[in-house]
């Protein structure tokens, strides 16, 4: 089997990145709904400690999309470049090409939902 080309690792790595933004999101809603679980039942002996805790992680989650965001915003762009300078004739099979395609998809119903 051939390696994959570099229109296949890029399609691969947007993939991965638009995931990695996804399961922040899930994070981000699992940490806001344990933080209003603890607000609404205040009767644990560490509740404020904990709710310390979760809101800190909430934070911490909050400040890492937005580098996430801007990695998909670069990795989409390297993408359709080298689609494009992969229509000349390139080394590129035609599965990777509709993975890239996928991928660029993928990619731009992610920024857009995050905007």
């Amino acid at each position: 089997m051939a390696p994959p080309s570099k229109l296949g690792v890029q399609a691969s790595a947007l993939q991965r990145l638009v995931k990695e933004e996804a399961s922040y999101h899930k994070e981000l809603e699992q940490q806001e709904s344990r933080i209003t679980k603890l607000q609404s039942n205040p009767g644990e002996d560490n509740a404020d400690y904990l709710l310390k805790q979760e809101r800190q992680a909430l934070e911490e989650t909050k400040k890492v999309l937005p580098t996430v965001r801007e990695k998909i915003e670069q990795t989409l762009e390297q993408l359709e470049e080298e689609l494009e300078n992969n229509k000349d004739g390139g080394a590129a099979s035609p599965e990777e090409v509709t993975k890239a395609q996928d991928a660029i998809a993928a990619g731009k119903k992610a920024l857009a939902q995050s905007a």
